[in-house]
């Protein structure tokens, strides 16, 4: 079972201008509708003693700052379930992961950021640590396939991060390090 539905909401960052109901339509529609599709689904894992129970994150859920906070605390609830579903249902027989991809050029970026595919793809690429590679939904649904299949039988509790390294850099540092320099 893949809960793969969510919505970004509002996008503005400072709590100052986060508005209420949009902040409670997120966790709805991220974190509610992943708990009930999860609660479903195990239903009828549990007796069939099986079962593959997959969440879709984000790298809001492991890096900060960057995004509206209702998606960055909706994407890190997704992953707190995630872990904890997997503890609950593992002797069961059933596996629980969470995927969280970087930007990928979905129809939802691609309005947000009011871009063409093209455009959104050269907007991520000039901010990723991975470079001459491009993030597609293809890679994340391969990923998907992979935790889904018996070639991670025994993969629970992950939460897969795919950004290209992108959560272990902090871009500050390198434009401090590069307003120091161009100053001597």
């Amino acid at each position: 079972m893949f809960n793969n539905a969510g919505i970004s909401g509002n996008t503005k960052s400072s709590i100052l201008n986060s508005d209420n109901e949009d902040f409670m339509r997120v966790l709805n529609i991220n974190v509610c509708g992943g708990f009930l599709g999860a609660k479903h689904a195990a239903r009828v894992m549990i007796p069939a003693k099986k079962g593959c129970i997959l969440f879709t994150a984000s790298v809001a859920s492991v890096l900060y700052g960057e995004l509206a906070h209702a998606y960055t605390a909706s994407k890190n609830a997704i992953v707190g379930l995630a872990k904890n579903l997997s503890v609950d249902l593992g002797q069961h027989g059933i596996r629980v992961n969470s995927i969280s991809p970087t930007a990928v050029a979905t129809p939802m970026l691609k309005d947000a950021l009011r871009m063409t595919k093209e455009a959104a793809e050269k907007f991520v690429a000039s901010a990723a640590n991975f470079k001459e590679a491009v993030l597609e939904p293809e890679d994340v649904a391969q990923a998907a396939l992979y935790l889904a299949s018996d070639d991670s039988k025994y993969v629970s509790g992950v939460n897969l991060v795919i950004d290209g390294g992108y959560n272990l850099t902090n871009p500050s540092l390198a434009m401090a390090m590069k307003s120091l320099f161009s100053k001597v």
